[in-house]
């Protein structure tokens, strides 16, 4: 069995980078093309197939022994017994997209098995260890390598450090910022709240809001509606690559290439944030994680 990197290195996170701004670019021409049709929700559907198939199309061309997968493709049962798995989401925030909204993203993480397995590693022994996002809308793209602790913003190049060294730190002078589902805040979030002294911010898709994060614009991101694990893997990725807390909300790691790929809920935030945020989730009244309901 391959060592945790013998298979990582500059290329991989240069092609996720690369694979997930082109993919943008591929969705930007798109809707500039069909905004005089005004049907968002068909726009939307378009706009997912056609970075689908692009994305797909290009791993298998440029890594064909790896499995991908993709929040519009179908399962492939070889990825639990593959060493390496691209995670994907073609279009992260199809609403956002399709009303012409700048908060969505495409994501292209990578999972790998490591030689650890039996180990406290998650996910039968293996991790993320790359990640590329991209925001369109806002004309960047973040890509990070969470063993090295590194996170580079394209298409500048620039190394934007650890979350410690960004953007003011949260202070008792000002209310914590958590990001949240423009849609449906989660009743936890409600919740926290009433606890600690914070600011809910609506923003669109997932992985804008973690990007969000890792940027310094808000000091955390809060979700328990249900999610599967393209909405989550590249940014997590690269949250992690920034030295950000991850983890579901009861503190319970993040397991990625699961036989289910659904994630009920997770928390990214701020270290200095993060066991406050944590505390408060877990307080008399919030929901049981386990009773949280899978949404659509």
């Amino acid at each position: 069995m391959p060592s945790s990197r013998s298979f990582v290195n500059d290329t991989d996170i240069a092609l996720a980078a690369r694979l997930a701004r082109e993919a943008g670019e591929l969705l930007l021409d798109l809707r500039a093309e069909q905004v005089p049709s005004g049907d968002a929700r068909q726009l939307g559907a378009a706009g997912d197939r056609r970075s689908h198939e692009y994305l797909v199309r290009t791993l298998a061309e440029q890594r064909p022994g790896d499995v991908v997968m993709s929040e519009e493709g179908a399962d492939d049962a070889r990825r639990r017994a593959a060493d390496r798995v691209w995670i994907v989401d073609p279009l992260d925030g199809t609403n956002e997209y399709g009303e012409g909204r700048s908060d969505w993203a495409v994501h292209v993480g990578l999972w790998q098995r490591t030689d650890t397995a039996g180990s406290d590693q998650p996910a039968d022994g293996g991790d993320l260890v790359a990640g590329a996002v991209a925001l369109p809308g806002r004309s960047v793209t973040l890509s990070g390598d969470p063993a090295l602790r590194s996170v580079t913003a394209h298409p500048d190049g620039l190394d934007i450090g650890d979350a410690a060294d960004r953007a003011d730190p949260p202070s008792t002078q000002r209310p914590w910022r958590i990001a949240v589902s423009r849609s449906r805040a989660p009743a936890v979030a409600r919740q926290v709240a009433e606890v600690l002294p914070v600011e809910l911010v609506p923003l669109g898709s997932a992985g804008y809001k973690i990007v969000s994060v890792v940027l310094g614009e808000v000091d955390a991101y809060l979700h328990a509606g249900g999610q599967y694990e393209w909405d989550s893997a590249a940014p997590v990725a690269i949250a992690r690559a920034a030295g950000l807390h991850a983890s579901r909300i009861d503190g319970s790691p993040l397991r990625y290439n699961a036989a289910d790929p659904y994630l009920p809920d997770l928390l990214v935030a701020r270290p200095e944030v993060a066991s406050a945020v944590l505390d408060a989730c877990c307080t008399p009244g919030s929901r049981p994680v386990s009773a949280v309901p899978r949404s659509t």
